[in-house]
């Protein structure tokens, strides 16, 4: 039996028993059986100038391994994926595919039911993981040498692109394991049974990485030193930063980062040890802040609530994701920003102000109200740090022109930390093997 129960005041664990959190945090979406595949794919009408492959960040042409699906050779499948994005696996199951190909797909205009394409990835890319092989081969060794910082999802599909072209490559990382958000910052319900680092695993097979955990930039490691020991360096280190509610008593105990406690949740052993409150805020309206909320309600919370500033439709976070959060007990709260945080010490609640959107600014109303709180999680953006004073920022981030050129000859940056794309795993795929096809040209004699 539990020690407590989900009406236990106070940030406890233990609010539910084993078997109903191994229950909560089973897999999202079930996996697809093999018949179960070949019909879901035979959905697809196989477009000749087909809009989902336009929609796909990474350009996966998706009718062509629709097709192998159809026709029995998933392993043919997950090559085509993986040929454009190496982390196929893991965007089958975190990528909002439901706001890129399969908004796109003609099935959905037609029927409001597209083809299932984040599944049948999932399916293709798994068979071949399970059969423990890797369709590529490494080139004969070029003899040069690339530093890659950050072993996320962009320098992760950086380091296998570099590697693939014959470079010798060391991978750094600031943590004790690679994988970025993929391995700390994604809903535990998303990637069961250690997903991630068997798909970091998986992608090392091409050989010509090293991995260096460990090793934080600007402390460890010199970006001097780099530039003077390897032919190249791109830095992929996302963002490790968070923003700051600007409210009055945000330093108060049961106040926390979102992304903290995801990480937390999805490196602990046992998900009964871990604390939670009983009546939980998240104040953000990105999928950070579903993750954390619904998370939080699959540990055991009573009442878990999200207050974002502006209106729903506005949020960050899909319309599937919103719905997941509702369907679990999620209240979302619209257009309120947070004003104080009140409590002896500890959090006790949290007081919002309405806001109202005027000629494109958003403004406070002056009404307030207060909602009961022993938990709250900040989930309004992260933010560059680390970044050396070497390098042009745009704004907030490292600019890049093209594929992730910098300011400094030699160097390459991609994914979250970089200016310019989405801050999504896929998009990040993207940077990372575009700017290794870049530093290749340029490493064998181009510009």
């Amino acid at each position: 039996m539990p020690d407590a129960t989900p009406l236990t005041p106070g940030i406890t664990s233990g609010r539910l028993s084993a078997e109903t959190l191994s229950q909560n945090f089973d897999d999202l979406h079930p996996a697809y059986a093999p018949h179960e595949a070949a019909v879901a794919a035979d959905r697809c009408y196989f477009c000749h100038d087909a809009p989902c492959i336009t929609a796909c960040p990474t350009d996966i042409d998706i009718p062509l391994f629709l097709r192998q699906i159809q026709t029995g050779t998933p392993e043919a499948a997950a090559k085509t994926i993986l040929s454009q994005n190496i982390l196929g696996g893991m965007c089958a199951r975190v990528c909002p595919t439901e706001t890129l190909c399969e908004e796109a797909c003609v099935r959905e205009a037609a029927e409001g039911k597209p083809v299932e394409i984040g599944r049948l990835q999932r399916f293709a890319t798994d068979t071949l993981m399970r059969a423990g092989k890797h369709p590529f081969t490494r080139a004969k060794s070029t003899g040069k040498s690339v530093a890659v910082v950050g072993a996320g999802p962009s320098g992760l599909s950086c380091a296998h692109r570099l590697a693939m072209h014959g470079h010798d490559v060391v991978l750094f990382d600031a943590r004790a394991k690679a994988g970025g958000l993929n391995e700390f910052g994604i809903a535990a319900y998303k990637s069961t049974d250690g997903f991630a680092a068997q798909e970091v695993d998986w992608l090392l097979k091409i050989g010509g990485i090293t991995v260096e955990t460990g090793q934080r930039l600007g402390q460890e490691l010199s970006l001097d030193e780099l530039q003077n020991e390897y032919d190249a360096v791109f830095i992929g280190i996302g963002l490790s930063g968070v923003n700051s509610l600007r409210a009055a008593g945000e330093e108060r105990e049961g106040v926390s980062d979102a992304v903290s406690f995801i990480a937390d949740l999805r490196q602990a052993s046992d998900l009964s040890g871990l604390p939670v409150g009983r009546d939980v805020v998240v104040i953000g309206g990105g999928m950070t802040a579903v993750d954390a909320a619904v998370q939080s309600k699959l540990l055991g919370a009573q009442n878990v609530t999200i207050v974002y500033r502006r209106g729903q439709d506005q949020m960050g976070a899909s319309r599937f994701e919103q719905d997941l959060a509702t369907s679990k007990g999620v209240r979302i709260v619209a257009n309120a920003q947070p004003v104080a945080i009140h409590g002896n010490g500890a959090v006790a609640e949290a007081e919002f102000e309405y806001t109202t959107t005027k000629d494109g600014t958003l403004k406070g109303t002056g009404e307030t109200f207060r909602i009961k709180a022993d938990q709250l999680f900040k989930a309004i953006g992260q933010t560059l740090e680390g970044a050396p004073e070497a390098l042009k920022l745009d704004g907030r981030k490292i600019a890049v022109t093209g594929a992730g050129r910098t300011s400094v000859k030699g160097i390459w940056a991609g994914g979250d930390c970089a200016s310019g794309g989405d801050d999504l795993t896929v998009t990040a795929v993207a940077e990372g093997r575009d700017a290794a096809e870049d530093i290749h040209s340029t490493l064998m004699g181009g510009k």
